[in-house]
């Protein structure tokens, strides 16, 4: 992979802070993450991850500060702004329609690149069929990439844990974003199911040549794929730099495990 110096920065936030009432849940955060890193946003609970990531999609607006997409000012803008701009999330909790199968859940991923008008796809005419059917091969292509296309016709409730946590990146993914963020991808998930989700990952990002940004608490996960990372406590950026470096450093371990 090219040197930082000659990738563009994907993600940028210049002192990002969101205060709820009396509260600053996040206080200054800098973060700045060039094309193709596999970056991890890291704390203790509490410390102001998720806000970081609903501040990034468009949930939540900041106090003060700004957020930067490939150089694009998108503070501010709508989760649907945002994502069309090109970033796309996974929950802690899967968020999969559950009465919709596997090849429909990623379907929905694609909605917003079917270039049809309501009229056409209320009476069914001929380019609406045409991008249903492209939009279908689309969806049973990233299937086949994550391993799901035999279980294209099952229920998404249906699947096994594991499973419906790679539907849910693959429904991303089907958004086409330059910004994959992923919450706690590993949660719920035993030691194998964690080491194939590393895997899948990686290989993401190789494939596509996208950038990720990942909240996790399962270390091993951390620093088996992250290259860097910024760790939060109270809010407030405790350290950032590369993987190994940061997991080292003695203030780090303490907000962990205490003194």
């Amino acid at each position: 992979m090219a040197d930082n110096v000659t990738r563009e920065t994907v993600l940028k936030t210049d002192h990002l802070c969101i205060q709820f009432g009396g509260l600053k849940a996040v206080n200054d955060v800098n973060l700045e993450i060039k094309q193709g890193e596999l970056y991890g946003l890291i704390g203790p609970n509490g410390a102001g991850k998720t806000t970081v990531f609903n501040i990034l999609t468009g949930v939540y607006k900041p106090t003060s500060g700004r957020v930067y997409l490939c150089g694009e000012d998108i503070t501010g803008k709508t989760p649907i702004e945002v994502n069309k701009k090109g970033i796309a999330r996974t929950f802690q909790n899967i968020r999969l329609f559950g009465n919709l199968t596997v090849l429909e859940n990623v379907m929905v991923g694609l909605a917003n690149q079917i270039p049809c008008s309501v009229f056409e796809s209320v009476f069914r005419l001929p380019r609406h069929k045409k991008s249903e059917r492209e939009a279908k091969e689309r969806a049973m292509e990233l299937l086949r990439v994550f391993g799901l296309a035999e279980f294209a016709d099952y229920l998404a409730s249906n699947l096994p844990y594991g499973k419906q946590r790679k539907l849910e990146i693959a429904r991303a993914m089907a958004t086409a974003p330059k910004l994959l963020l992923l919450d706690e991808p590993a949660a719920g998930m035993n030691p194998n199911e964690t080491q194939e989700l590393m895997d899948d990952i990686t290989f993401i990002r190789e494939r596509f040549g996208i950038t990720i940004l990942l909240i996790e608490h399962d270390m091993r996960l951390v620093s088996g794929i992250c290259e860097k990372l910024t760790v939060l406590n109270f809010g407030t950026e405790l350290a950032v730099g590369d993987t190994a470096e940061v997991l080292n450093d003695a203030e780090v371990i303490k907000a962990y495990i205490g003194e």
